[in-house]
C-alpha cells in the first residue's frame, strides 16, 4: 500500500544503516532494476537497508512495479524534483541516505562506495560523472561541455564548493545533516541547493567517479529551463555576485570616466565632453542603485535565505545607520558646494551661456548619490531592525 510522505525530516526515526532513495516518474522500464540493485548492494555490504521509491505523479504502473520489487513506494503529489526528494528524505530512516535517479542512468551497485566515503567521514558524496565515464549518448554535447561544467564553474566561485559535477543525481549524505541543510527548492534546482547549503554549512564533501549510462525512457530534462532556473537560483543566493561586485564597477568605471573628462584627459584618441560627461554620471548613479539593493537583499538574505558572505561579513555589527548617514550628508554637501560655485559663476556672467556644464553634472551626481546614502540607510536600518 502506497503512502503519503510530508516534506519535514524526524531524525529520530534513523533506526537502519542506509536509505535508498529513488525519485519516480513514469519509469516502468528500469525502476525495477534499479530497485534490484540497490537492495543487491545493500544486502552484499551486510547493512541493515531499505530502499524508498517516491512516485511522483506516474501513470505507466512504475509505483506497483516497485512494490512488487520490495521497494517502500510513498506518494508525492505535488509535482518536482525536488518535492520528491524532500518527501523520500521526511521518510528515510536510515543513518545515510543515497540517492539516485530511476531511470537506471546511475549504478546503483555502486551504493557502498558512497557508504564507504560517509564513513570515512564525509558528510555529503557526490558522484562525479565528469571525472568518471560517461557512456556514449548518455548525455548531450550542450549539457557534457557547456552546461553542467558552466553552472558548476559559478556555482564553485560562488560558495567555493570545489566539485566537478555539482549536477550530479547520485550522491549521500548523512541523514543528521538534514536539519542544517534545511533544503526546500521543489524543483531540479534542488539539487544546486543541497551542494550550496552543504558549503555554506562547512559540511565535508567529497566526489566519487561514477558511469554514467544511456537514458531508457523518455527524460524529464528541459534544458534552458532548467539550466536557467539553476543559474537563477545561484544568483539570488549571492547578492554579492549579483549586486554588489557588478554595482560596485560601475560606480568605479563612471567615477573614473568623470574624473578623465574633468581633467581633460585623452582617451582613444579624442577629447570626451559633456554628452559622456552625462553618461558616465548614469553609470554612476545606477552604480549606487545597484550596490544599495545589494546590501538590501544581503540584509534581508543573512536571516531569511542563510545568505553567508566571507567579504562582507566582518562587516556585520560595525556599520550602523549613523555612518550611512555621514557618508550621504557628506556626499550630499559636497554636491551642494561645487553647485553653489557653479551657480555663483553664473549669477557673476549675469546668467548668461553656463560654462561650467561638467561640474554642474558632478554636482548632480553627488547630491543624488548623497540622497541615494541617505535612503538607503535608512532602509537598511528598517530591515535590521524587523529582523530582530
Amino acid at each position: 500500500m502506497a503512502s503519503t510522505a510530508t516534506a519535514t525530516p524526524q531524525l529520530d526515526q534513523a533506526t537502519l544503516d542506509v536509505s535508498v532513495v529513488i525519485p519516480c516518474l513514469n519509469e516502468a522500464e528500469t525502476i525495477a532494476a534499479c530497485i534490484r540493485k540497490a537492495k543487491g548492494a545493500i544486502e552484499r555490504r551486510g547493512l541493515a537497508g531499505e530502499v524508498i521509491v517516491v512516485d511522483n505523479g506516474s501513470t505507466d504502473g512504475s509505483p506497483q512495479l516497485a512494490t512488487a520489487e520490495g521497494a517502500d513506494v510513498i506518494q508525492e503529489p505535488r509535482r518536482g524534483y525536488g518535492n520528491a526528494y524532500l518527501a523520500g528524505l521526511a521518510a528515510a530512516r536510515g543513518r545515510y541516505i543515497v540517492m539516485g535517479d530511476g531511470d537506471d542512468t546511475y549504478n546503483f551497485d555502486e551504493v557502498d562506495r558512497f557508504v564507504d566515503a560517509l564513513d570515512s567521514g564525509a558528510d555529503l558524496v557526490m558522484g562525479s560523472r565528469l571525472k568518471g565515464r560517461i557512456h556514449k549518448g548518455a548525455m548531450p554535447m550542450l549539457h557534457r561541455y557547456v552546461g553542467n561544467p558552466v553552472l558548476t564553474r559559478v556555482l564553485n566561485r560562488f560558495y567555493g564548493s570545489g566539485v566537478s559535477d555539482a549536477h550530479c543525481g547520485m550522491r549521500a549524505l548523512r541523514r543528521d545533516t538534514l536539519d542544517s541543510l534545511d533544503l526546500r527548492m521543489p524543483g531540479m534546482e534542488f539539487a544546486s541547493e543541497m551542494v550550496i547549503r552543504a558549503s555554506k554549512a562547512g559540511l565535508r564533501i567529497e566526489e566519487i567517479p561514477i558511469e554514467y549510462h544511456v537514458r531508457r525512457g523518455e527524460s524529464k530534462l528541459n534544458s534552458f529551463r532548467d539550466g536557467w532556473r539553476h543559474l537563477r537560483f545561484l544568483l539570488v543566493h549571492s547578492p554579492t555576485h549579483l549586486f554588489l561586485a557588478p554595482g560596485i564597477a560601475l560606480f568605479a568605471a563612471g567615477l573614473l570616466a568623470m574624473i578623465a573628462i574633468l581633467a581633460d584627459i585623452n582617451l582613444l584618441g579624442r577629447q570626451w565632453d559633456l554628452h559622456s560627461m552625462i553618461a558616465a554620471a548614469m553609470v554612476s548613479i545606477a552604480g549606487v542603485q545597484v550596490v544599495s539593493l545589494g546590501l538590501v537583499a544581503r540584509t534581508y538574505g543573512v536571516h531569511h535565505l542563510d545568505e553567508q558572505d566571507r567579504l562582507f561579513d566582518r562587516f556585520d555589527g560595525r556599520l550602523r545607520l549613523e555612518h550611512g548617514l555621514v557618508a550621504g550628508t557628506v556626499t550630499l554637501l559636497a554636491g551642494l558646494v561645487v553647485w553653489i560655485a557653479v551657480l555663483i559663476r553664473w549669477v557673476d556672467r549675469g546668467f548668461g551661456e553656463l560654462s561650467e556644464e561638467k561640474l554642474a553634472v558632478l554636482s548632480l551626481t553627488l547630491i543624488v548619490v548623497g540622497l541615494q546614502v541617505v535612503f538607503t540607510s535608512f532602509l537598511l536600518s528598517i530591515v535590521g531592525l524587523r529582523r530582530r
